[in-house]
């Protein structure tokens, strides 16, 4: 960038500083939402609930089956942005 494209830019410089921040701010919140950490212990902790006889069958079923479903997504995602999913 010449020095006179960063005068008359500079104007401009809050508003990509925004955008980066942003970004940043996206990025953060897409790693913990496609983390699958939280869905795997979530389903180690079902698994125990079902062997307390904390919930019974039919429930554990409904709730795995949403949990498998999320897993699924997060390594669609995973595939998505070129990354290994996880175990």
């Amino acid at each position: 960038m010449g020095l006179v494209t960063g005068i008359l830019t500079l104007p401009f410089a809050p508003v990509r500083g925004i955008g980066w921040v942003l970004d940043k701010v996206v990025k953060a919140a897409e790693d913990e939402y496609y983390d699958p950490a939280p869905v795997q212990e979530a389903l180690i902790n079902l698994e125990r609930a079902r062997d307390e006889d904390r919930i019974d069958d039919e429930e554990f079923a409904r709730q795995e089956e949403a949990l498998l479903h999320r897993l699924e997504e997060i390594r669609a995602y995973q595939l998505r942005q070129g990354g290994q999913p996880g175990p």
